[in-house]
């Protein structure tokens, strides 16, 4: 976020062509970039998609940016790209809502000259564009129903997706004699959370698979031989490995907050939310004792966010940037 403005300018300015529109993503400063390459930038429109973003993003309890006050660091670059660009792209409505939402209060931290009216500046230039994916890869006409529930966690292994309330609720499922079995999958660093070893042990007779997936296919293998994706994140701005799952057949139990309403409609779908982590224990019990009576599939609740029925969407965004730039 800091070095890559300079990279990326130094190569486009060094670039025999110019283009119509310059996309860039929320991790690099593009005020910096703007600034570095304004001779060949001019008139050219820049759009800035928000993939994350670090005003909102929950810090970890073991980030030492926060001990060295940097921790503000990250959203000003943010916050000064919005600024930069003339057009702001999020993948979520919810993504959208609470970085604009958000930017008052932050603006506010700072002694004076706070800049207020910025905000509705950059409110009115943005607007969402949801991920486009490869779901067809993922999504099942027919799905084979197992005699035992297969529970997935297809996430990467990290603070924010809150490993230790997804496993306790295990757990106690495990001791009070649930019959189920456990795909764990997401890639993982050299620093995760300890519970997934606690949990590799103590699940251990449930377990299938646990682990990286070595191939994209054996991933896909395992997101459609599951069952049921009870989903206990902290943070999501949109999603991708649910979805995925989603459109799989896998039926999701969902925190009824951050993008998962805009994928599947609670008022129609509320068996698919709950509330705390007692309401996700009871919820998810339900349907383990109730198997094999399946909920119907939402496949194609998500199918929309496919390549091949997205792609017309952003062309429009693209070529309204290019033209009324």
């Amino acid at each position: 976020m800091h070095g890559a403005a300079i990279t990326l300018a130094t190569e486009f300015l060094n670039m025999d062509y110019t283009p119509d529109l310059i996309i860039a993503t929320d991790m690099i400063d593009l005020s910096t970039f703007v600034a570095l390459a304004r001779k060949k930038i001019r008139n050219i429109p820049v759009v800035l998609f928000f993939h994350e973003n670090q005003l909102t993003y929950p810090w970890s309890a073991t980030d030492p940016d926060t001990k060295l006050n940097r921790d503000r660091t990250y959203a000003w670059i943010n916050y000064t790209s919005s600024l930069a660009a003339d057009r702001i792209l999020f993948n979520s409505r919810y993504h959208m809502q609470s970085f604009i939402s958000a930017i008052p209060d932050f603006l506010y931290a700072f002694p004076d000259f706070r800049n207020h009216y910025t905000i509705e500046y950059i409110e009115a230039k943005s607007s969402v564009l949801y991920i486009g994916m490869e779901l067809k890869t993922f999504y099942t006409h027919q799905k084979r129903i197992n005699k035992v529930p297969i529970v997935l966690w297809n996430h990467r292994w990290e603070y924010d997706k809150c490993p230790e309330t997804f496993f306790e609720c295990l757990y106690r499922l495990s001791e009070s004699g649930e019959n189920f079995e456990l795909i764990v999958c997401g890639e993982s660093y050299k620093k995760y959370p300890a519970v997934f070893n606690e949990a590799e042990k103590r699940l251990a007779k449930h377990i299938i698979h646990f682990g990286y997936a070595e191939s994209k296919d054996r991933y896909i293998q395992l997101v459609q031989s599951s069952d049921i994706l009870p989903v206990t994140n902290d943070q999501d701005f949109f999603g991708i490995s649910i979805v995925e799952a989603i459109a799989a057949g896998v039926m999701p139990l969902l925190p009824n907050k951050l993008s998962y309403p805009e994928h599947v409609d609670p008022v129609d779908n509320p068996q698919c939310f709950y509330n705390d982590s007692d309401d996700l224990y009871q919820k998810l019990k339900a349907m383990i004792q109730d198997w094999p009576n399946q909920l119907p599939s939402l496949a194609d609740h998500v199918m929309h966010y496919d390549w091949s029925n997205i792609i017309e969407s952003y062309d429009r965004k693209f070529e309204d940037a290019i033209n009324n730039n």
